[in-house]
């Protein structure tokens, strides 16, 4: 069975034998930030298991029937979408957890996608299995607690391409580590369930990937980025299948997996609310557009211009963008209505345009 049948067979099952619990969701009845507070309310009170235990929870949540199909452990970082793995875990031989390592293929452990250090290793979230996945050590390591980003010149690269080195996108330029794509979906979806799920205790923690609130929760230039990974890698029957099988660990769903348009409805509706100072004197013409362009006119020097859909669909996105004293031209532009974001200094403002 190919990939692509595979996908559709396992989607079917997961489907028919693992639906929503009914009723989980009925209080998620808003939108924008009031939305992520009802969903902290429907999350939070998960069982909350020993660290030790998430091993025993991978024999069911992170077992590789989606591409090899031999019940080894899914590691994001060592997983070949299109080939064979350079090495494999066993989900039950204790003998392939770490332990000691060198390189990769020695073991795996538990990576914390929030590193454990930004809330001292205190429980529930030490042990939270939507957050924590099963992945070889070397790759772990040299991850570190750095940022997840995007990265064009790397200094260090694992065996399935997933690379460590300075971000480029705008708004933030320390070390960051950038998963393949296959997984860039999955990651985002994690962090967003993890700022969720936290809602009550994400302001005290310091984190690049932070900006020490409660509602928004994640810097502006990482919130970005999770929209789009998120857009970019919808949700996989990989994903579904895990949630289905950490709900039965611990008893807590990961919404954005269940219900991918809570994602846009919470941080789409903020983002396209945001007006800071700084970005007031922007001017967005000819709007609407009856030629498939249109010009930014900005005092500050814009860092990213994004043209987004109504649904969070990033169709456009510009990071660096030139422009000529201060007015800045977005061509090819399909007929539709946008909302457009531009960024400079860390901070965004969204206006709505129309292409006729």
């Amino acid at each position: 069975m190919n990939k692509l049948y595979l996908s559709a067979f396992l989607m079917s099952v997961a489907t028919a034998f693992a639906q929503i619990p009914q009723g989980y969701y009925n209080t998620a009845t808003g939108t924008g930030y009031t939305l992520k507070t009802q969903l902290y309310n429907i999350i939070k009170g998960h069982n909350a298991k020993s660290y030790n235990a998430l091993y025993t929870c991978y024999q069911t949540s992170d077992r590789d029937y989606f591409y090899e199909n031999d019940g080894t452990i899914l590691d994001i970082y060592s997983e070949k979408p299109d080939g064979p793995d350079y090495y494999n875990y066993s989900a039950t031989n204790t003998g392939d957890r770490c332990g000691n390592y060198s390189n990769e293929g020695d073991c795996f452990n538990r990576e914390h996608l929030m590193p454990q250090s930004v809330f001292n290793e205190a429980s529930p979230m030490v042990s939270d299995a939507h957050h924590i996945l099963p992945t070889d050590g070397k790759v772990n390591g040299m991850r570190s607690n750095f940022a997840f980003g995007k990265v064009s010149n790397p200094t260090w690269t694992s065996r399935n391409g997933s690379k460590l080195g300075n971000n480029v996108t705008a708004g933030y330029s320390g070390k960051v580590f950038e998963p393949i794509d296959e997984f860039k979906g999955d990651v985002a979806r994690c962090l967003l369930y993890f700022v969720t799920r936290y809602e009550d205790k994400v302001a005290n923690w310091n984190h690049a990937m932070l900006n020490n609130t409660s509602n928004q929760a994640l810097s502006n230039w990482f919130k970005n980025l999770l929209l789009t990974w998120h857009n970019q890698d919808p949700v996989s029957p990989r994903e579904i299948a895990r949630n289905n099988a950490i709900y039965t660990f611990q008893g807590n769903r990961n919404p954005f997996i269940d219900h991918p348009e809570y994602v846009e409805m919470i941080w789409g509706q903020a983002l396209a609310t945001e007006t800071f100072e700084a970005l007031a004197n922007i001017n967005v013409y000819p709007n609407p557009s009856n030629t498939n362009r249109i010009n930014i006119q900005s005092e500050k020097e814009l860092d990213e211009i994004m043209l987004i859909t109504l649904n969070g669909q990033v169709i456009q996105q510009i990071n660096k963008p030139v422009g000529n004293q201060g007015t800045y031209t977005v061509e090819n532009l399909p007929q539709g209505f946008y909302l457009i974001k531009m960024t400079a200094d860390s901070q965004s403002t969204t206006k709505k345009v129309i292409i006729n």
